[in-house]
């Protein structure tokens, strides 16, 4: 079943000598035939630097060009390969410019469709020509056709049955980038293989036991099988194993990918607890002041996370915790108790938000908490004038400063602390991985470097924490504050329009305030914005007794402030918004959300959203008010936001529905990018993986670097933080 046919042997003496050929990841890929300087960039972009790189650039799918389809046979939707004779050709004018082609065979006549064509193109597709094309069938106008198929011309001579001959494999469809083919990766691939034939053997890493389950193929057999699979040699059921990206070969391949992931972060790990931090004892006053002074008791899941963080704190080795709480849960004290331990023993604490918004609130949470504590909070913001910002910087390099609050512009070059012991990121998936590097190198002295904490608002299944966050330890808020009634979720259409803004009027008119949420319209902020402000204007005819606010992404960071200042204040009754308020300020007093089009977004962000209300002690509803007929998954997805309120539940669907990059966050550069693996896939792989990892690092440490390399084109430095 798993036998392969090795590629021919090739002259390479362009690009090695045979008698003391270089490891395959020391041959850069620029030594291959057709490769030039642009090609390198472009083929850089995808991570590929070496002929190892190419040969596990691994292929997302195939096409099968090993069998002509009748044209008799065609529907709509299928990619095949078509065969016949050219009966006409000509130039067709409409809405677009197009050369179309009716080509028949025994069995029925179809169109070939080319928007995009040359002269040569058209004599080559003149009346009698013999062709042979790949493609998919669409439902066109003259009936089905196949646009911009891939074709040659079939000769006519029966000596040229080599030329004409079918391929004997699948055909491999890589990841790619702007301007590299399809066709040049496959020529790359080609020479890869055979230079790994003249090489020998690609390296056996992980021990047998790991992958016992799994064919005896060895990893070079395993490599030429997924970059040509012989069809003569698979079945039917193996071919839909491999688009599914469940066959053997490719399971055995991900867990290998996997244990390589999980040696970075934790050989990462390793580097950092192997560096000194300052020991904060756990007793004292500060923090004992704050308990006393909080008109409520502190949840169990945050009494326990407290304790938690401040045993990492107590020990001189860098702490590196995630912290993870569901919307209003109560993360923010929990940073606060943890500043306070850092500010008991004479050190400074910075605290980055992603916003300027997040961040002013939390700058005013803490002057609240601190302030009678006789403690003082720096502010640093873009929108500072010159004479703020050096005010601010001049007190947090003397030290005067204990705790410093602010957006990125913690991290500019400007910036000195006097002694930084603690570094606390909130919603750490909205900042690039050199940001949240660039803070932490701020306080790093000698060996000497400072505690980490990282908190996020947006619940990450346990599957993908245990790959993604492997480098640190994790502590869950898992309840909310007594007295929270759960939020009303109503899922209404649009047609209901005048009912929605009828709620909206009496909520107001009892004094609470109201969000009204647009969501992203084709993925165009400007269109998103143009949404936003044609809502705030109906509102306004409908609802003149009512004051209107309206904030997107577009306005300037000192004018967005202002709204949500006015909104927090009480100035304005309903919010026109877009989804830049998914994190946002602490408004108890709003009570109703209406999210537009929900359907667009994923449910981890419409939780988020959901989350700005129900925080005071009234009953708050959120309406999912959707415009067209929703697809079975869509009211499913919807559903899920009505029967739960548990952002790990929701979570869990969330990555079953769109995969691991959309929940942790597009924004985060760095983010893990499997070239096989799939964490929700191959989650049943994950534990072997971990287990196996942990045995390397014991048994087999010098193969660690080596696993690293071949999966990750360089070391990331995301582990780093």
């Amino acid at each position: 079943m798993f036998s392969i046919r090795q590629s021919e042997p090739a002259s390479y003496s362009n690009v090695l000598t045979m008698t003391a050929a270089p490891p395959l990841n020391q041959i850069l890929i620029s030594q291959l035939n057709g490769v030039g300087p642009s090609t390198t960039m472009r083929l850089e972009r995808l991570n590929i630097f070496s002929v190892q790189d190419m040969l596990f650039h691994l292929p997302s799918r195939y096409q099968d060009r090993t069998r002509i389809t009748p044209i008799g046979a065609l529907r709509d939707g299928m990619e095949v390969l078509i065969e016949g004779t050219v009966l006409i050709s000509d130039t067709v004018r409409g809405k677009r410019r197009s050369l179309l082609c009716r080509i028949e065979d025994n069995s029925g006549v179809t169109s070939l469709r080319f928007f995009h064509f040359s002269s040569a193109q058209k004599n080559q597709l003149q009346r009698g020509a013999k062709i042979r094309c790949f493609g998919e069938v669409r439902r066109g106008i003259t009936g089905l056709e196949l646009y911009h198929p891939e074709y040659q011309r079939l000769s006519d001579t029966h000596n040229s049955n080599q030329a004409n001959q079918l391929e004997q494999y699948l055909t491999p469809i890589y990841p790619t980038t702007e301007g590299i083919s399809q066709n040049k990766l496959r020529q790359l691939a080609q020479q890869s293989l055979r230079l790994l034939d003249q090489q020998g053997t690609l390296e056996e890493l992980l021990p047998l036991t790991d992958t016992s389950r799994f064919p005896s193929l060895g990893i070079a057999q395993t490599i030429h099988f997924l970059h040509q699979p012989p069809v003569q040699e698979i079945s039917e059921t193996d071919k839909q194993l491999l688009e599914q990206r469940r066959h053997p070969l490719q399971q055995k391949l991900a867990l290998e990918e996997l244990v390589a992931h999980q040696l970075s972060l934790l050989r990462v790990r390793r580097k950092v607890r192997a560096l000194r931090a300052p020991q904060f004892p756990i007793k004292n006053n500060f923090t004992h002041q704050l308990l006393a002074s909080l008109p409520f008791q502190l949840t169990t899941a945050q009494q326990r996370v407290t304790q938690e963080i401040a045993a990492d704190l107590a020990i001189a080795r860098p702490m590196l915790r995630l912290l993870q709480g569901d919307v209003g849960s109560g993360k923010t004290l929990v940073a606060a108790m943890s500043a306070l331990q850092a500010v008991a023993t004479g050190y400074q604490v910075a605290l980055m938000a992603p916003t300027e918004i997040l961040a002013e609130q939390h700058f005013k949470n803490f002057q609240q908490w601190m302030e009678p504590l006789a403690l003082r909070i720096a502010w640093l913001s873009g929108k500072q004038n010159a004479k703020l910002r050096r005010e601010q910087q001049e007190i947090i390099s003397t030290g005067m400063a204990n705790i410093i609050i602010g957006t990125h512009a913690l991290f500019q070059k400007d910036v000195h602390f006097k002694q930084l012991g603690l570094v606390i990121i909130d919603e750490q998936h909205r900042f690039g991985v050199h940001q949240r590097l660039a803070l932490r190198e701020k306080g790093v002295v000698s060996q000497w470097v400072p505690h980490q904490l990282i908190m996020t608002a947006t619940p990450i299944p346990r599957t993908l924490a245990m790959c993604a966050y492997a480098d640190l330890d994790i502590s869950v808020i898992d309840e909310l504050p007594p007295g929270r009634l759960p939020i009303e979720t109503l899922l209404i259409s649009d047609g209901r329009r005048q009912q929605v803004i009828d709620r909206v009027r009496n909520a107001c008119t009892q004094g609470r305030q109201v969000y009204w949420v647009c969501t992203l319209i084709e993925e165009s902020e400007v269109l998103q914005c143009q949404a936003a402000q044609a809502t705030a204007e109906l509102l306004r005819k409908i609802l003149p007794e009512l004051h209107i606010g309206l904030i997107h992404g577009r306005l300037k960071a000192d004018e967005k402030t202002t709204m949500m200042q006015q909104f927090a204040a009480g100035e304005i009754h309903v919010l026109v918004a877009t989804t830049v308020i998914e994190v946002g300020v602490d408004v108890p007093n709003a009570s109703l959300m209406i999210i537009e089009n929900p359907e667009r977004l994923g449910l981890a962000q419409l939780h988020q959203l959901r989350g700005r209300v129900g925080r005071g002690g009234e009953q708050s509803y959120c309406v999912l008010m959707y415009s067209a007929a929703l697809s079975q998954d869509s009211k499913q997805r919807l559903a899920i936001m009505r029967q739960s309120q548990d952002g790990f539940i929701i979570a869990e669907k969330d990555l079953e529905l769109r995969g691991p990059g959309e929940v942790l966050g597009t924004r985060q550069t760095g983010i893990m990018q499997f070239k096989i693996a799939d964490l929700q896939r191959d989650q049943g792989l994950i534990p072997i993986a971990q287990e196996c990892a942990q045995r390397l690092m014991h048994e087999k440490p010098s193969t660690i670097t080596t696993l690293i390399q071949r999966w990750l084109a360089s070391d990331k430095e995301y582990g780093q933080v």
